[in-house]
């Protein structure tokens, strides 16, 4: 029987309350049902069975209780991002730095899409005879500054949390540039989809894409992850206007988009990602410095 009964109800009435004995089975989890759903109706109104339960309770599993529902209540929910990394097999900590890349904001990539939109309709503008120059140039400039945007405590809201994660610094980097370059790669190609007339010439932009990216984290060891791409990118862009302004307005595309050209960034690609193996270690000593 649940119930047991007391007198001293005002009026001379009967109250009824759970047995002692009872209560101490509910306070270690050991009621079973129906007597639990009994139990659970009866707290609800009967302060004295309360205080009953408080003192039959173990204050030691309590406090833990107490602090497993802080945790649960305090942790942050994880985003739709977050939440599709996890089922894909990925580690906790590792998706929540994964989506929690500035590179990857909704404002940044919805940014991007709109420049690559008017590029897109300029460039298809001038016809299928000429050359996609600006979509060319710009293309290889958006994993760049990507990869600025993800690492490093000028830039990155998270940064913090990056440095005391359990993990190397090199392999951090790493994290936050796969992430970014899947996201830029991704974008350049569907824009590329858009210039059906230019054929192959539309895809020049990847090796140089590669070759600066690459290049710019070789460098961002020593100069930091804003500077290095930022250096890098003025590089590029030099490069294209000396080149255009070498050429005197001769038709065809300028020198990093030829098949030449392209072997050169290919060649520096692959030179920057040795270079890059060999400085990993210094990665972990910049966390704290780079800027």
């Amino acid at each position: 029987m649940t119930y047991g009964t007391t007198g001293g109800a005002t009026g001379g009435g009967t109250g009824w309350h759970v047995r002692e004995e009872d209560l101490r089975a509910y306070a270690r989890g050991a009621l079973e049902p129906p007597l639990l759903w009994s139990a659970d109706t009866h707290l609800t109104a009967c302060a004295h069975c309360r205080g009953v339960l408080a003192d039959a309770g173990d204050p030691v599993a309590l406090d833990a209780g107490w602090d497993r529902l802080d945790a649960e209540l305090d942790a942050p929910r994880p985003g739709l991002v977050e939440s599709l990394l996890v089922r894909l097999g990925i580690a906790d900590h590792t998706a929540r730095l994964l989506a929690a890349t500035p590179a990857l904001r909704r404002s940044w990539l919805g940014a991007v899409v709109a420049v690559f939109l008017l590029t897109v309709t300029v460039t298809a503008g001038h016809g299928a005879t000429g050359s996609p120059t600006l979509f060319l140039a710009l293309a290889p400039l958006l994993p760049l500054a990507g990869v600025a945007l993800s690492y490093g405590p000028a830039l990155d809201p998270t940064y913090e949390m990056a440095v005391v994660a359990p993990m190397h610094g090199f392999r951090l980097l790493m994290i936050r540039t796969v992430a970014v370059l899947g996201a830029a790669l991704g974008l350049n190609g569907l824009a590329t989809l858009a210039l059906p007339g230019y054929g192959l010439r539309a895809l020049a932009w990847l090796l140089p894409a590669l070759a600066l990216t690459a290049t710019a984290l070789a460098l961002t060891a020593r100069l930091g992850a804003v500077l290095a791409p930022s250096l890098v990118g003025g590089g590029w862009i030099a490069l294209l206007c000396t080149a255009d302004a070498v050429r005197a307005g001769e038709d065809g595309p300028l020198p990093p988009f030829t098949a030449a050209g392209q072997g050169v960034s290919a060649v520096v690609a692959v030179l920057a990602a040795v270079l890059l193996v060999l400085l990993r270690d210094r990665f972990d000593l910049s966390r704290g410095t780079a800027a």
